[in-house]
């Protein structure tokens, strides 16, 4: 794959240049260079390369950012936006085709349909826990859509940063596609700037700043939140696969994922089971010493590491709680005898710390998950599927999962999104391609024929063919 021409991004390295730069998509967006599905194609197939051509830069620069293993590296960061390019490509054709809708037998003859075309400008804002995959799947819809983008990755993981900043310049078409580095203060100027959707991805309390700074514009807003995304364990579970399943959706990316399980509610007659097999199973999935192991990552920043310590203070730990500060390290933690109250039961964790609760049964886990901000996540074990369903039937969440937890966001063909506090509007795959898109609709009429029903003056003999068939 040949390289792209120069990327504006190096034009945006100051606050001052961004609204230049925002200006100059624009420019190249009114000139219609991303709408022919030919340059989409090639945009697609070149995200594609520069993520094959340089996986392993890649997968190092995440374990130098988040002590990443490699196969999580590939497989949650790399792997995922491959796909997507992918599913895109294949489906182009299909989903910008325009859609026929039928017509009302009083609106006859004429035809309806639907067009997509592309917003314009969008910025995407990506967080640092899965910084690849985060920034650049959005991208991939923002790309089939046929908009020009600006990329904002989290200076929290410099590393990645800086190397997508060097990719994107080398792959991309600079004239559409730019990448912006920076903190606080870059994000700042470009919400300053007038965009024809923002899609954030991280926490709620930004969220707000972002959706404040998009009134000023009216501008549509996606954004992807987060939240305390629970898991429920009733009296009939399998626990072996219980105690795999969430063990691994709870200690991947060391616990820093959106989705991860937040907390456990189990049936009180086999909390002990459930939690002798999960001791066990972090025995089975890092031994005896995390730390030692090269597949379980790392904190972000001490300054997080600190965070989640400070919730661990007090509590009754039944294994891990140990932790290093220069290697931002926190061994995988399950906390028991919980109150509601504590406060890692009411800030999203975000880390490798797993609190236990004990419930009477099924329909008090409900009760508890319905007392709270609606989740990014549920995910129930039973092996009842009535349970199940009457567990999906009587909560809400963004998704959901049935005996196993975090495969929802790998499947492409369902919408990935929250509700109510954990975010609005949804991605993956054609979803990506609709949110970047706007449905046009379309009607056509001949003029060979035009009755005059409609037209004044009324008399009664129109009023009555209004009034029967209108």
């Amino acid at each position: 794959m040949s390289a792209a021409p120069q990327s504006l991004a190096l034009a945006s390295a100051t606050i001052e240049a961004i609204p230049g730069l925002v200006e100059s998509l624009r420019a190249t967006f009114e000139s219609g260079r991303t709408r022919p599905l030919e340059w989409r194609r090639e945009q697609l197939g070149r995200l594609k390369s520069l993520l094959e051509e340089n996986a392993e830069r890649l997968t190092t620069a995440l374990q130098h950012d988040l002590g990443k293993p490699d196969i999580e590296a590939w497989a949650t960061d790399i792997s995922i936006v491959i796909g997507e390019c992918k599913l895109a490509l294949a489906n182009l054709n299909r989903w910008t085709q325009p859609e026929s809708v039928s017509v009302p037998l009083n609106q006859k003859p004429g035809a309806a349909r639907i067009l997509r075309e592309p917003l314009g400008v969008v910025l995407i804002i990506a967080p640092w826990n899965y910084p690849v995959q985060l920034l650049l799947s959005p991208l991939v819809g923002a790309i089939a859509a046929g908009n020009c983008a600006v990329l904002k990755p989290s200076e929290v993981t410099p590393n990645v940063s800086t190397l997508l900043a060097e990719l994107v310049a080398k792959y991309l078409d600079g004239d559409a596609i730019a990448l912006v580095e920076g903190a606080v203060d870059e994000t700042t100027a470009l919400l300053e700037q007038r965009f024809d959707h923002i899609f954030y991805t991280g926490n709620g309390t930004v969220g707000r700043i972002v959706m404040q700074a998009a009134v000023k514009h009216l501008t549509p807003v996606t954004l992807e939140l987060g939240g305390k995304s629970p898991c429920i364990v009733a009296a009939d579970a399998n626990l072996d696969v219980t105690a795999r399943r969430l063990a691994w959706g709870k200690w991947l990316n060391a616990g820093q994922t959106c989705i991860a399980p937040d907390y456990v509610l189990v049936d009180a007659s086999i909390e002990q089971e459930l939690i002798d097999r999960l001791v066990r199973t972090v025995h089975e999935f890092y031994g005896d010493d995390p730390r030692a192991t090269k597949d379980y990552g790392r904190i972000v920043s001490q300054r997080h590491l600190r965070r989640l310590v400070s919730l661990i203070d007090g509590a009754d730990v039944v294994i891990g709680g140990q932790f290093d500060d220069a290697e931002r390290y926190l061994a995988p933690t399950i906390l028991r005898n919980v109150r509601p109250d504590a406060k890692v039961m009411t800030e999203e964790i975000f880390g490798p710390i797993l609190p236990i609760v004990a419930v009477p049964d099924v329909d008090a886990a409900i009760r508890f998950v319905n007392g709270r901000d609606k989740p990014l996540a549920l995910y129930v074990f039973t092996g009842s599927d009535e349970t199940a369903e009457r567990v999906l039937a009587e909560t809400s969440s963004g998704g959901a999962c049935v005996n196993a937890t975090i495969w929802h966001v790998a499947n492409p063909h369902l919408p990935f999104g929250g509700v109510g506090p954990s975010g609005m509007g949804s991605y993956h795959g054609r979803g990506s391609f609709e949110t970047f898109s706007h449905r046009r609709a379309v009607v056509s009429k001949t003029t060979r024929v035009d009755p005059k029903l409609v037209y004044p003056p009324y008399g009664k003999l129109k009023k009555a063919i209004v009034k029967r068939f209108a």
